[in-house]
């Protein structure tokens, strides 16, 4: 069992006070396979994420995860259907909504304040002082401090991971999208960054959506589950998690978080069996 980061006591600021919510409505997106043929990803696709809430999206691989983190950040667009933050239409990409990626988004060639501030220096939203003073908070908050003028390459996975979090917060987003931020890491750092990115979360309430193929890491960080799977791909099911926050790894062990777990074990096990063709290795 990973023990719970240190976390400093910088206040972060958020625009988690003003409940902002992401919602997408009736949503169809189609990609063309090899073969020329026309695939439906999602098809009158419906969800509304609610505010100051960590929802967890979940499913198989090949389901439409990603695809779904990328309509709501404005990577790409639906082919019907609209996707809205706050009820207003995303037109693309922007700093109230910021995406972690499943790989590294630092840049190679700079430094961890540098990586820090490029989003809003290169936006011109404040002078270069005022910013480095910002991450440097943020650094001091993250447990970074001490490697602010290092390089990605210098840094070991789950301090990339941080540093990556640290980029996308100090642009003050209303929404964070995360795709699998831990995969691939060790189980130990995997443990201690999800306890980290909770306690930021129950600091914050910043609206989360947070993408995920791990079913206990959805039962520890989620307020919901939300269970993606059919052809093409709908929201299966919903389950409210209860669990009490502040949250530690503490609570896997208790008799609520277990039976959570055997409920949720027995969405996918149906789901599986309803389309085997899906789960194959």
């Amino acid at each position: 069992m990973a023990k719970k980061p240190p976390m400093n006591g910088v206040k972060l600021p958020t625009n988690s006070a003003q409940g902002n919510g992401m919602q997408l409505k009736s949503v169809t997106k189609q990609f063309t396979d090899p073969a020329g043929r026309c695939i439906d990803v999602f098809n009158n696709l419906s969800i509304e994420f609610e505010p100051n809430q960590l929802h967890v999206v979940m499913g198989a691989s090949g389901c439409g995860k990603s695809t779904l983190g990328y309509l709501l950040a404005g990577f790409t667009q639906p082919d019907s259907g609209e996707v809205s933050l706050n009820c207003v239409p995303v037109q693309g990409p922007g700093p109230d909504r910021l995406f972690v990626f499943q790989e590294t988004a630092l840049w190679p060639w700079m430094t961890v304040t540098e990586n820090i501030i490029f989003g809003p220096q290169s936006r011109g939203e404040a002078s270069v002082v005022e910013l480095k003073s910002r991450a440097a908070q943020m650094l001091v908050k993250f447990g970074l401090a001490d490697f602010s003028d290092n390089y990605p390459d210098q840094l070991s996975g789950g301090m990339k991971r941080r540093a990556e979090i640290a980029q996308a917060l100090i642009n003050r987003p209303k929404i964070m999208i995360l795709d699998e931020p831990f995969r691939g890491l060790d189980v130990m750092t995997r443990e201690i960054l999800q306890e980290y990115y909770l306690a930021l979360f129950e600091e914050t309430r910043q609206t989360t959506i947070f993408i995920t193929s791990e079913l206990e890491e959805a039962l520890f960080l989620a307020d919901k589950i939300y269970f993606m799977g059919g052809s093409p791909t709908q929201i299966q099911a919903v389950i409210d998690i209860k669990l009490p926050r502040p949250r530690n790894f503490d609570v896997t062990l208790g008799q609520e978080y277990l039976a959570y777990k055997q409920k949720a074990m027995d969405l996918l096990f149906r789901d599986a069996r309803e389309q085997p063709g899906k789960f194959k290795g």
